[in-house]
């Protein structure tokens, strides 16, 4: 059998069979990957190449701001910043219908927008407003689901550790998509509050608004939240302005947000390292599928496996938006089974050069297949932030995917607009003169 043949079904078999029996994802990417090696240089060679390609794709200067922003989200976690952004948000939305409800998904957003973090957002938003909406009368799963639906616009609104990992891959200007990924975070989070507003005038149990806030009061609390809110000026204003590199502003990123939780009192030398703990997991589960997708990816590339499913996809289709759509789905499949950062390192050598050809800009491609995999967080069966949201609300997932599913309509509605609509997310990168 021809060895790039040979390889590339050891590859594919072995990391679907794995996927299959429920092997943790970075053995699932990484073994296949180098038996592959094994059937083609030999054993011993293999994993010298597999060990080579693993260092050098976790090697890059870029990637040192993903461990930073990961501790200044747990550091945001439990520096107290949680419950001034639900009460700004509360301000902002709380006289809207299902204002409890709205004032997740605002706070989701909020949250999300400082710490990168959609799992942390759930569950540190349904730990708050849980509690208060089952008191008021909310249905305990619809509550469940509006913050699961919600969480995921963290992983579009800088900063974004996914979008640092597509930059990885797709070599382009973390700035600028950091910028790029506002007007996508907007959709996902208007689908949201949109459909909240449909649910509440049909949910008697939504109805209610809050008493009308004083102006001072609100002015107050919208001032206590302006300091965590206000890191996201010094991180992506410093970023676009080229005072510093992405990876210095998440370090300022780590400093803001240990200054602010020590000041707030919320954080404590004590606990401090437990949060550090915690950041060191999630960084090495990332490192880790980063240094395995980087081996899996010079196999796909022996293989000719993205050239292959390239000529098949333009062969099945002359349309560039079909193409897209196809791609689309095949993402969606996806997602529901992986999380983004694999599935980003794995997918984008293999579509985006095919979306390139097709006269597609690589930073609105990054905002198409990010929004993408970002509804599989909250999609069975992996679907972790949805099954975080369920716990943290004290419901079994079932009734909460039940109902999610108007949420997910509107989503996709929101990604088939994101596809279609190239300007949501150019129109800032341009005007901001980074494209």
């Amino acid at each position: 059998m021809d060895p790039a043949l040979l390889s590339g079904t050891i590859l594919v078999v072995g990391v679907l069979l794995l996927i299959g029996i429920g092997a943790p994802i970075g053995i699932a990417i990484g073994l296949p990957s180098i038996v592959a090696l094994a059937a083609v240089v030999g054993p011993e060679q293999a994993v010298f190449v597999a060990s080579q390609r693993m260092f050098t794709g976790a090697s890059s200067f870029t990637l040192l701001a993903i461990p930073f922003f990961v501790l200044a989200g747990s550091l945001m976690n439990t520096g107290g910043i949680a419950a001034r952004l639900i009460d700004a948000a509360q301000v902002l939305v709380g006289r809207m219908p299902g204002s409890l409800a709205q004032t997740n998904v605002v706070a989701n957003a909020l949250f999300g927008s400082v710490s990168g973090a959609g799992v942390a957002s759930a569950a540190a938003m349904g730990s708050i407003l849980g509690p208060r909406e089952r008191r008021e009368g909310y249905d305990p799963a619809l509550s469940a689901a509006v913050n699961a639906a919600s969480a995921p616009s963290g992983m579009l609104i800088p900063p974004s550790n996914t979008l640092i990992v597509y930059s990885l891959v797709s070599s382009t200007s973390v700035a600028t998509l950091f910028v790029a990924g506002y007007g996508p975070g907007l959709v996902w989070v208007l689908a949201c509050v949109v459909l909240v507003a449909i649910l509440a005038r049909r949910n008697p149990t939504m109805r209610g608004a809050t008493e009308r806030v004083p102006l001072k009061v609100a002015l107050l609390t919208l001032l206590r939240a302006v300091p965590a809110i206000l890191m996201i000026v010094v991180v992506v204003g410093g970023l676009l302005a080229g005072i510093f590199t992405a990876t210095e502003s998440a370090v300022i990123a780590v400093a803001y947000a240990l200054v602010l939780g020590l000041i707030y009192r919320n954080l404590t030398w004590r606990n401090l390292p437990g949060v550090v703990l915690d950041a060191a997991r999630t960084t090495a589960v990332v490192m880790l599928l980063v240094a395995v997708s980087s081996a899996l990816s010079w196999v796909l590339s022996y293989a000719t496996i993205p050239q292959t499913i390239s000529d098949a996809m333009l062969g099945l289709a002359s349309s560039p938006l079909v193409v897209l759509l196809m791609m689309m789905v095949i993402l969606l499949v996806v997602g529901s089974f992986m999380d983004p950062t694999p599935a980003i390192l794995i997918f984008t050598p293999i579509f985006l050069p095919i979306a390139m050809e097709l006269g597609v800009d690589p930073i609105h491609f990054g905002m198409m297949i990010t929004f993408n995999l970002s509804l599989g967080t909250i999609t069975p069966p992996v679907g972790n932030i949805l099954f975080v949201a369920s716990k943290v609300g004290g419901v079994r997932p079932e009734p909460v995917i039940m109902k999610m599913l108007p949420f997910f309509a509107v989503l996709l509605l929101g990604l088939l607009l994101v596809v279609l609509v190239p300007q949501i997310s150019l129109f800032l990168p341009q005007l901001l003169g980074q494209m």
